[in-house]
């Protein structure tokens, strides 16, 4: 089969012909039809997220496609069913504390590395292995939607935090980094979950006007002066009601006092969830005041990635009409020009774009 390749980071991917997977107990083989090319993809790649990855690996963090083969534990999948590979993959041994790596992208910890050594091999491939419990069936589309589809891996990310924090309809949630791809991702998705209001928080105007266009009164725009404490009351008087909720998305080149001051808008007995990069290349601690965590009960929560079921329900979202994946504006490439899809995806970021690499029929961009 054919797959893009990463020898060494630093090094461009290479198009070439490798052994197709062989399916093993307790695993699906899927026949990739399209894969998303993440925005920060070049940083991975180059070696600058110093994310784990084995050498030569194929990457690729998630993909749609269809059952190729089934093992014998799968009692619901069948040949041709349609799902999205779900790159998150847990140990199975300690269901208390899972290890995890992502599939093709990166891992955590110990655990995760060991268990990456074997599912080591992503999406940017014409077929791929995943565990039985990753191949999660998303009903009948068009081939030609496949890769529309893949903005569930965009959505899924903050979907998981949310659920973290248990978001209730009618809540006042404010997203930290809202300008980004996965902070706005996380606005459509509190509001298709019933939110009152979404306080969209980052330093574009432009960006934060045209959100305000896409999403109407619900959304409330609010533009960081630099200014922690100003900042901190803008958005507690964005709205007429308390904060129920913080949601953190912001990229490692951020300061910490970015993501501090959005945590420090929320209500006593509010909550707050981080899933961004702060702190990861180095700098300040988040360094939040003990007294005012404990006498106002806020709650802080860390996540990374999302739960099982996290999957099923952002498909529930879609097939309800209440989460559009139209909002997305994709852009694709055939396997053969995955460096050219890395490029496109790195200076076409932001809100609601995305960059998928196509396997099956004809791609154009």
């Amino acid at each position: 089969m054919k797959a893009a390749v990463l020898t060494n980071f630093g090094d461009a991917l290479a198009y070439q012909d490798v052994p197709a997977p062989i399916l093993g107990t307790g695993e699906i083989l899927v026949d990739v039809y399209a894969a998303p090319v993440l925005s920060y993809a070049n940083e991975v790649f180059s070696g600058a997220r110093r994310y784990l990855l084995p050498m030569p690996v194929i990457p690729g963090c998630g993909a749609i496609g269809k059952v190729r083969e089934v093992g014998p534990d799968s009692t619901h999948l069948t040949v041709g069913d349609w799902v999205f590979c779900d790159p998150t993959v847990r140990s199975r041994d300690n269901t208390l504390s899972p290890d995890i790596t992502l599939q093709g992208w990166s891992a955590r910890g110990k655990g995760g590395q060991s268990l990456q050594r074997y599912f080591r091999d992503g999406a940017f491939a014409e077929q791929i292995r995943v565990p039985t419990e990753c191949a999660v069936p998303i009903g009948e589309i068009e081939e030609s939607h496949a890769s529309l589809w893949c903005a569930i891996s965009t959505l899924l990310v903050p979907y998981g935090g949310l659920l973290r924090i248990n978001l209730q309809a009618g809540e006042t949630l404010v997203v930290s980094g809202a300008t980004g791809n996965f902070g706005s991702a996380a606005i459509a998705t509190a509001l298709a979950m019933g939110a009152r209001s979404v306080i969209a928080v980052g330093r574009s105007n432009a960006v934060l006007e045209d959100l305000r266009k896409r999403f109407g009164q619900r959304l409330v725009p609010v533009q960081l002066s630099g200014n922690e404490e100003a900042d901190t009351e803008a958005m507690k008087k964005a709205v007429a009601w308390p904060i129920d909720a913080v949601f953190d998305i912001l990229p490692p080149s951020v300061e910490t006092k970015v993501a501090r001051a959005a945590i420090m808008s929320v209500r006593p007995y509010g909550r707050a969830v981080l899933m961004g990069g702060v702190g990861m290349l180095g700098g300040e601690d988040l360094a939040l005041p003990y007294p005012w965590i404990m006498r106002n009960n806020v709650s802080i929560h860390g996540q990374w990635m999302y739960e099982p079921s996290a999957v099923s329900g952002i498909v529930r979202l879609v097939r309800a009409g209440l989460l559009e994946l139209e909002n997305f504006q994709v852009t694709e490439f055939p396997l053969r020009d995955v460096n050219d899809a890395i490029q496109h995806a790195a200076s076409h970021g932001g809100p609601f774009r995305l960059t998928t690499l196509t396997m099956k029929g004809k791609a154009g961009h």
